[in-house]
């Protein structure tokens, strides 16, 4: 019997439509930026252990992936009440879509293999072990232990420039399958905007 392979319908050479989010804390980011690469990020519910140890790493180095152009914006699909409860600290826009429709728009999927893959347990535990540190210290809330929206979900990065062109794109495997900090930088010397470049000499 054939697999259904799953929809990915954002590949470098996509264009995506410009459009204006409205942050957790009702900012409004742009989608493209007009001016610099945007890193946009699709992550799972709020609290969600994996997807702050991750995050963790991006704050740690958020001066430098600003220094290097890139803009950051983080997708949940927990309601932007909730999600406002453990992403108060971040310095970049964190957008609520307890809807999907970013999700179903970017293609970006649940499945049983975001927790399942021998891939993923080691981050799990570190993330979890991690967290619960966290919370006992009262520095991070646990998630709350309903969550419509899934625990299965794939984390998703697409890197956009000015113009609304994707030019890159990574659909995850596992539950902690993203980009990590350095090859985010290195996508962005690639792809910086070309004002952003000095001249030749």
């Amino acid at each position: 019997m054939l697999m259904r392979m799953p929809a990915r319908p954002v590949r470098p050479g996509s264009t995506v439509t410009g459009r204006r989010m409205t942050t957790v804390v009702g900012d409004a980011v742009a989608v493209p930026d007009p001016e610099r690469l945007v890193h946009l990020q699709f992550r799972r519910f709020a609290g969600c252990p994996v997807c702050h140890l991750h995050l963790r790493s991006v704050v740690r180095r958020h001066a430098e992936i600003e220094a290097a152009g890139v803009r950051e914006v983080v997708v949940f699909h927990s309601p932007a009440e909730e999600l406002r409860r453990h992403t108060a600290d971040l310095p970049f826009a964190v957008v609520a879509d307890p809807g999907k429709r970013l999700y179903v728009e970017f293609g970006v999927e649940s499945a049983p293999r975001a927790l399942l893959s021998p891939r993923a347990w080691g981050p799990v535990v570190r993330a979890v072990l991690r967290g619960g540190w966290e919370v006992a210290r009262g520095r991070e809330r646990l998630p709350a232990t309903s969550q419509p929206g899934g625990r299965l979900g794939l984390p998703a990065d697409f890197l956009i420039a000015p113009g609304g062109r994707v030019v890159a794109a990574k659909y995850g495997e596992h539950v902690y399958d993203q980009w990590p900090v350095d090859e985010l930088l290195h996508l962005a010397s690639a792809h910086r905007p070309a004002a952003d470049h000095p001249p030749a000499q």
